[in-house]
Parts: C-alpha cells; structure tokens; sequence
C-alpha cells in the first residue's frame, strides 16, 4: 500500500478493522463494507480500500449504500488488474477490463442521495481528496479511485505470492 494512503488511514482513527484472508476471496470487500456500514451507522465512519479488480465483482452494493445514506469512504485502488494474481500464476486472465470507477459511481447515484467521487494520481490530489472526504463532504458516500501502478505492491505482498505458487505447484500428496 502507499506509504502516504497507509499514513493518513492511520490517522483518520482506524480502531477496527477487517479484512479477507490473504486475498483469498475476490469481491469479499464491498459487501463487507455495506453490512459493516450498515452495523455501525450514526456511531462510526467505515473507510474502505477495494481492488479495482474486487469492486468489479459486486459494484452493485454502492447502489444499497447510497439508499441507505451510508457516509462510507471508499479508496478503490485502481491498477488495472489482479496483482495478487499475477504474483500467484501470471496470466491474461489477471489483466482485466479498466472502468471509468468514479464515473460509475456517479451514474449509480444519479442525483439522489449524498455522493461525492474524485479521481486522483498524485500525492497531492490524495491529500486534498481525503481533507474534503473528512470535511465539507463528511456527511456523503464519498469514492476515491486512486489510479497506481500495476506493480506498486508491498515486499510481503510479492513474498507471499512467491510461496503461494510455490505451494500451489507441488504434486499432489495422494494419501
């Protein structure tokens, strides 16, 4: 994750957090959001990081956190593919197709209820995205697509990739 990104969750008070067990479940992130939204409205904001490649699987679920006027932060890190996946066993099957994500989101919420998107690539943007994220737009949904490199990953997260596909070539152990 961005040093900067991982810095400024940390100081918008992360006292809880979930997550999928080692990239294990694809599309787990956004209904996740919604329900834990959903569990802890009017006491706690829920920020979320979702893949690009996640979101696509069950963008749907904004649609219910708009409806139900959900003031979750969304930063979805948009790559341009599975970057667990390529790390585990590379293929063309791990490059998907890009979406305009903030469009998206503007289109889902269609004028009616409390939205706000941007799209940001530098340091900079981000900064300014997350003071009106945390200020003039505190009370919305707000989407953040923060568009990086297809290879910006963490050194844990190419190590564990690295032993998952080495594990996942084995022979089986027939027993």
């Amino acid at each position: 994750m961005n040093p900067f990104l991982e810095a400024e969750l940390t100081r918008l008070v992360l006292r809880r957090y979930e997550f999928q067990m080692q990239y294990g479940s694809i599309g787990w992130s956004v209904g996740a959001t919604l329900g834990y939204a959903q569990a802890v409205k009017n006491r706690k904001r829920v920020i979320a990081c979702i893949g690009d490649g996640s979101f696509q699987v069950t963008a749907q679920d904004v649609s219910t956190m708009l409806r139900c006027g959900q003031n979750t932060i969304i930063f979805l890190i948009n790559n341009g593919g599975y970057t667990i996946e390529v790390e585990i066993h590379d293929g063309p099957y791990n490059v998907i197709k890009n979406w305009n994500y903030a469009g998206l989101v503007d289109a889902i919420h269609n004028g009616e209820g409390k939205c706000w998107t941007t799209r940001v690539r530098y340091e900079e943007e981000l900064k300014e995205a997350i003071a009106t994220a945390t200020g003039a737009k505190q009370d919305c949904l707000c989407f953040i697509e923060v568009i990086v490199h297809k290879d910006d990953t963490s050194k844990e997260l190419l190590e564990w990739g690295s032993r998952v596909c080495s594990a996942n070539s084995r022979a089986p152990n027939p027993q």
